[in-house]
């Protein structure tokens, strides 16, 4: 009988258990992690969309790669929230959403990030958002009761320019935030 070098046996032994190894928790968590921001996607742009997670100073890491342009992230963690909270825009978008989350950490309150955002607008730092690009915000107490609101961005946009109503009393899409970089068309229903 003729015999194998144990080397051999040791490395063709060590091959299936590389296979049968279940997910790490920090796999786990990332899954939990990214099926919960991209709640807020629509249907047929989930599985192309990007998922990140926000770091405390502002900048992110991303936990999947995507390929429509289309990125997500919770913001649960961030003052003021609700306790499920995530939204989807343009990769594009991730600079004015930084700035954004800069200033709610900066204030106290709403009325105090307005003032940052103001100021912002005043001095010309404030980061402008793409031009015709998606915010879909998802929040409520819980997913399940979670509701879904919708807009597209038209920075420094007027009634004039877009030809919209600037309120909501019809029942249609109307302009909020005209003439700013934070000019918006709402979306009934949303």
């Amino acid at each position: 009988m003729r015999r194998v070098p144990t080397v051999i046996l040791g490395s063709l032994l060590l091959v299936p258990v590389g296979f049968t190894s279940a997910p790490s928790p920090v796999q786990a968590q990332d899954t939990a992690a990214i099926d919960k921001a991209l709640a807020a996607a629509p249907a047929r742009a989930r599985d192309d969309a990007t998922v990140i997670q926000w770091n405390e100073d502002h900048s992110y890491a991303t936990l999947k790669e995507g390929s429509n342009g289309m990125v997500c992230y919770d913001r649960s963690s961030e003052a003021r929230r609700a306790p499920f909270d995530v939204q989807c825009t343009s990769m594009g978008n991730l600079p004015r959403v930084a700035q954004n989350r800069q200033f709610r950490a900066q204030s106290a309150d709403r009325e105090a990030e307005n003032a940052l955002i103001e100021a912002a607008e005043a001095n010309g730092s404030r980061v402008l958002p793409e031009f015709g690009s998606l915010w879909i915000a998802m929040r409520g107490q819980d997913r399940e009761g979670a509701g879904t609101h919708t807009t597209i961005a038209v920075p420094n946009a007027t009634a004039e320019s877009l030809g919209l109503p600037v309120n909501g009393r019809q029942d249609s899409a109307w302009l909020m935030g005209a003439g700013t970089s934070g000019a918006h068309i709402m979306i009934p229903g949303s």
